[in-house]
């Protein structure tokens, strides 16, 4: 019912999850991201337990391939599930149940699982993975987008679109981008939208703020400004898409 990507950047270390899928709100069920611990997106006939006891696990070290068997194994419904895993140390891991709705499948290489249930074919994953190695300049988060857009245009989910997610952690308990779209006639793009204001209107606010490592000071000035204007003044128009 869903296509994903999990992934972690090796440069910066950060950890995230994208995620489409023809049901509402897929980021408040599917995606989970525990800074330098692992990131899990959880999907088909969704467990998120799975992904809270195996982020669990990748916490006590265990690596996340590993996580990832000890938790199906205590999952009698694991024919039904589908799950990506990636570690803090980009090991990576996927499992699709025989029972997931066709097309279902998954690919796993360093650094980054894709995975996806309820498909019009395999090009989705197939087109996801191969945008995301050719963007290995690029930051995670616009990795992970174009990843997505590839995966919506070799088809997605085969019942039509309806909400789609975006979420990266850094070194913070925070997260540096958690993104939705629900009840949109095609979330991806409007992700794509949302995240250009994001960078111009959110990154900048997100960047000053406290930090584990730091003091905290005052947002600049100039986002101060910014923000005190209203959405269509800002940079990016902060408009409402269609």
């Amino acid at each position: 019912m869903t296509f994903s990507i999990v992934a972690r950047c090796p440069r910066t270390g950060q950890l995230g999850v994208a995620v489409s899928t023809a049901v509402p709100a897929v980021g408040s069920m599917c995606p989970y991201v525990r800074p330098g611990i692992g990131a899990v997106s959880t999907q088909s006939w969704v467990n998120p337990y799975l992904a809270i006891e195996a982020l669990r696990l990748m916490e006590r070290g265990e690596p996340g391939p590993a996580a990832l068997d000890a938790v199906l194994a205590g999952d009698e419904a694991r024919d039904v599930r589908q799950i990506g895993v990636v570690d803090g140390r980009g090991r990576a891991a996927s499992w699709s149940g025989r029972q997931c709705t066709d097309w279902f499948g998954h690919l796993v290489d360093d650094q980054v699982a894709v995975q996806g249930n309820m498909l019009v074919g395999e090009a989705t994953v197939s087109s996801m993975a191969a945008a995301f190695r050719a963007a290995a300049s690029l930051d995670l988060a616009e990795r992970l987008l174009l990843a997505m857009e590839a995966g919506q245009a070799a088809g997605g989910d085969k019942r039509g679109r309806q909400s789609a997610s975006l979420c990266v952690y850094g070194e913070e308990d925070y997260a540096l981008l958690d993104l939705r779209v629900d009840e949109h006639p095609d979330p991806v793009a409007e992700l794509r939208r949302i995240h250009g204001i994001a960078r111009l209107q959110l990154m900048p606010f997100v960047a000053g703020m406290p930090k584990k490592k730091g003091a905290a000071v005052p947002a600049p000035p100039e986002v101060m400004r910014m923000l005190l204007e209203p959405p269509p003044a800002r940079p990016g128009g902060g408009g409402r898409g269609p």
